[in-house]
């Protein structure tokens, strides 16, 4: 982490002159490796003002970042900042040593650490007196308490606190850089991503957290949840330039459409006129009466600076192939136990059915045995006790953040997938990879120069070539974009397996699944509530539902029968589905042998013209009946959601 003060070298405006602003971004040009990824952004963030700073990935949110942070100097234009203002972020490297997390922490106020170390050192009463003024002043005597419950939102307990930091992994590390950083409470937060590291939560800590904060701020996120929640202004990046809207990102999205038909209707407008300036020159630059006016109006559409569309990327797409089908259940544990040491089980007591048509979201805090739990699913750990079923010719698509880190750079996704599906052809081959938007060109791009959004993109082809039953994704909205998200989703909710989720990310939740699984306490239960009645719980906040232990045993004894019933007309309208497919490829076939003998089924080719008009019509009968219970299945089910 960073905490420090701009030279006047980089900016030499006083915060009279800077007035209701914090942060001016004047015409900011940066190049890299000869490409423009800032072309002359410019924006003026108020003081105060909570940003989110968004934009597909590769746009140049980071290096925008290191511009205001001082690690890059722009090509062109500058950076206005109050002279004094204390600015913090967090840097790439981790922390690390012998240190805990609280010391780490607790050293994070430069100040306050100064004026301690001051007072053991100096004999000077009257110093020592100053310094006491000012430890109260900055209220220094609290920093413990709120150092330690800063570590405690973002899943530090008493006894993590104070382990060295060497001890913990690069993403636990990452969360003690965070909690440093948003204990320093700099004038102006810099924020890149926070909740990568993060389980779901410490992301909702983390949102109530900024929701308060006093500060100006500036966060690059994917999360809608939090852009939704926390900021009030969103800066979108886009073709290297920067475009300042007031409120959260839905807020964004609709004034962003708003412009989006604007500039459509300004396009067809230009071209309207462009048209008929094209017609008069055409039809009037040979008359010499009109010569003079035909030149005139050549001028005019000269200077028409046409209207540019506003970016798209065609080549993002997420298209998870569909599983031959498998009769339900595809997995059932049995009072199942898994763990890594033998006798010494993560989860025990594990009880639980997965059919072909759940969407499965894992809930609880890191370090409770999510990831231990999918890896038991994907037959990655065996039980340890009791027993787990799964289908016998049942597939598993398991994603994980390390199999994007473990991609070898040197290759391209189609060398990747060439040796993934050895003995498929190259059509074969370049089909699966442009599901996932790897064609043209991105399919023969060395891996190194892929963003990370690309990166988890191919992953996710890779795990799926075999078109699995059950997807297994441990978050996988890490480095993807707010679009990509909302394209997963998408592909989630077409996909025909089961999807279990490990994910970060609320809004992804809410849209895919609809079960709940807790995972804490050692075992994995079924969680009665709703994924708000979940995010009150974390924060503390009280249930909604009204009345006592008695009222609530209630609620989730009738939430478990609602799950049920729901699973129960999910069955009944897949079923009446498959039927109702079945039932109109068999008429289809009798049709064809009532008017193209030549082509019938061998079943069909010896019945007479009644025979089968007979046949068709039972065939019929049977349809119109499982259209009937498809039709209120679905009903049922629309009514109990």
């Amino acid at each position: 982490m960073r905490q420090g003060k701009f030279d006047n070298d980089l900016t030499n405006v006083s915060i009279a002159a800077m007035g209701a602003h914090m942060l001016n971004l004047n015409g900011i040009t940066v190049r890299l490796g000869g490409r423009t990824i800032l072309d002359r952004a410019t924006a003026a963030l108020p003081t105060g003002a909570r940003v989110g700073l968004i934009g597909r990935n590769g746009a140049g949110k980071t290096t925008l970042m290191k511009v205001i942070t001082g690690h890059y100097d722009p090509d062109d234009g500058g950076i206005d900042i109050p002279r004094k203002s204390r600015i913090g972020y967090i840097a790439q490297e981790a922390p690390s040593g012998t240190t805990t997390p609280f010391e780490t922490v607790l050293s994070a106020d430069v100040e306050r650490a100064a004026l301690l170390d001051e007072e053991t050192h100096t004999g000077d009463h009257h110093r020592i007196a100053e310094i006491h003024e000012r430890l109260i002043a900055i209220d220094a005597h609290a920093a413990p308490a709120r150092a330690a419950r800063i570590l405690v939102g973002l899943g530090f307990d008493e006894a993590m606190q104070h382990r060295p930091l060497d001890s913990y992994s690069g993403g636990w590390k990452m969360r003690v850089a965070l909690a440093a950083l948003l204990f320093s409470e700099p004038d102006l937060l810099l924020l890149d991503e926070p909740s990568n590291h993060l389980d779901l939560e410490a992301t909702l800590w983390l949102e109530n957290f900024l929701k308060s904060y006093r500060a100006t701020m500036v966060v690059i996120s994917h999360e809608r949840d939090l852009l939704n929640n926390v900021v009030d202004h969103i800066l979108h990046l886009e073709g290297g330039k920067t475009t300042l809207y007031v409120g959260g990102y839905d807020a964004f999205e609709r004034q962003r459409a708003e412009r989006m038909a604007q500039l459509a209707s300004a396009r067809a407008a230009q071209e309207n006129q462009r048209a008929k300036l094209q017609d008069y020159i055409a039809r009037n630059s040979a008359r010499a009466s009109t010569a003079k006016q035909a030149q005139s109006r050549q001028k005019a559409l000269a200077r028409m600076q046409p209207i540019a569309e506003m970016a798209t990327d065609p080549t993002l797409a997420f298209d998870f192939p569909s599983p031959d089908e498998l009769k339900p259940p595809l997995v059932t544990l049995d009072m199942a136990a898994v763990g890594y040491t033998e006798n010494k089980p993560i989860l025990q007591r594990l009880n639980l059915r997965l059919d072909p048509d759940d969407r499965i979201a894992l809930l609880g805090r890191n370090g409770n045995g999510k990831t231990t739990l999918a890896r038991l699913l994907a037959a990655q750990l065996p039980a340890m006790d009791g027993a787990m079923n799964a289908a016998g010719k049942m597939r598993v698509g398991y994603f994980t953040q390390y199999q994007v880190e473990e991609l070898d750079g040197a290759d391209t996704p189609l060398e990747h997938m060439t040796r993934a599906m050895r003995g498929e052809t190259p059509g074969a081959v370049r089909g699966q990879l442009g599901r996932f938007g790897f064609s043209g060109a991105k399919a023969t791009t060395q891996v190194v120069k892929l963003s990370g959004g690309e990166k988890a993109r191919l992953a996710l082809a890779l795990i799926t070539r075999d078109a699995p039953h059950m997807l297994i994704l441990d978050e996988p909205t890490n480095h993807l974009d707010v679009d990509a998200r909302e394209a997963l989703v998408q592909a989630l909710n077409a996909y025909d397996g089961a999807v279990v989720l490990v994910s970060h990310d609320r809004h992804m939740l809410e849209l895919t699944a609809d079960r709940l699984v807790l995972v804490d306490d050692g075992t994995a239960r079924e969680y009665a509530g709703t994924l708000d009645d979940y995010t009150d719980m974390i924060l503390g906040k009280t249930p909604k539902a009204e009345g006592g232990k008695g009222n609530r045993k209630e609620d989730r004894k009738a939430a478990a029968a609602a799950r049920e019933k729901g699973q129960t007309l999910r069955n009944a309208v897949k079923t009446a589905e498959s039927e109702m497919a079945r039932l109109t490829a068999t008429r289809s076939a009798i049709e064809r042998a009532m008017f193209d003998p030549a082509t019938a089924l061998p079943e069909h080719a010896k019945l007479t013209m009644t025979d089968l008009m007979k046949l068709r019509a039972s065939v019929e009968a049977k349809l119109e009946a499982a259209e009937s219970a498809w039709v209120s299945a679905t009903e049922a089910l629309e009514t109990s959601a």
